[in-house]
């Protein structure tokens, strides 16, 4: 087993659904990290291709410059999907309640997960709907930093370093027969953790670790 029982726990056990019932118009992380994103799906996505962004929000920091085929979002708040203007269409699901996801088989070029997967309390279920769902040679790209919602984030992800998480997530794919051996982006901030809590200057760490399936 990947995660203990211990290590899927949350701080706040409440319903995911009430937590984020109401919109959060902002950024979770700062300009440096979302043009960093940006750039790697630049890099990375095949334009007129489908794409699904898992857990995402108002914004899905796609390049403006690139069209898809097909652009479905998910996530916990309608009307920050509502107002996501890179979406084609979106559905609203709790992953720690429901895995399985409405989409069929081999039907993406891709899946992104930013600034989210330390939310997901039973992600080898999760990874293996994303692996489902990826057309063969498909790619996952989760990006992270060190910010969260501390009480909604699983204690492993909690309790662990920067080089921990991207550690943890490598495992998300490694538990999934399919997936090739996942690549990793480090870019860690050069200023002090406590002052990067206190907000004195640095900028976010960049984290993503991709996955493609196989075959």
């Amino acid at each position: 087993m990947l995660l203990q029982p211990a290590q899927r726990t949350k701080l706040d056990e409440s319903d995911d659904r009430l937590f984020y019932d109401f919109p959060r118009f902002v950024t979770h992380v700062d300009e440096g990290f979302i043009q960093q994103l940006t750039d790697l799906y630049q890099e990375r996505l095949q334009p007129h291709s489908r794409i699904l962004d898992l857990m995402s929000s108002w914004v899905s920091h796609l390049p403006e410059e690139i069209e898809f085929e097909h652009v479905e979002g998910h996530g916990l708040n309608e009307e920050e999907l509502a107002r996501n203007p890179r979406l084609n269409h979106y559905f609203v699901q709790n992953l720690n309640q429901k895995q399985l996801l409405p989409l069929p088989d081999q039907s993406f070029a891709a899946v992104l997960i930013a600034v989210s997967v330390q939310y997901l309390q039973l992600p080898e279920a999760v990874f293996a709907e994303i692996y489902r769902i990826l057309k063969p040679g498909g790619i996952c790209i989760v990006s992270f930093s060190n910010r969260m919602f501390y009480q909604k984030a699983i204690q492993a992800w909690r309790d662990s370093s920067e080089a921990e998480r991207v550690e943890l997530v490598k495992g998300y794919f490694a538990a999934i027969p399919g997936f090739g051996p996942a690549e990793v982006i480090m870019r860690p901030s050069q200023v002090p953790s406590f002052l990067q809590m206190l907000g004195m200057g640095g900028g976010d760490p960049f984290y993503a670790v991709i996955g493609q399936r196989q075959g």
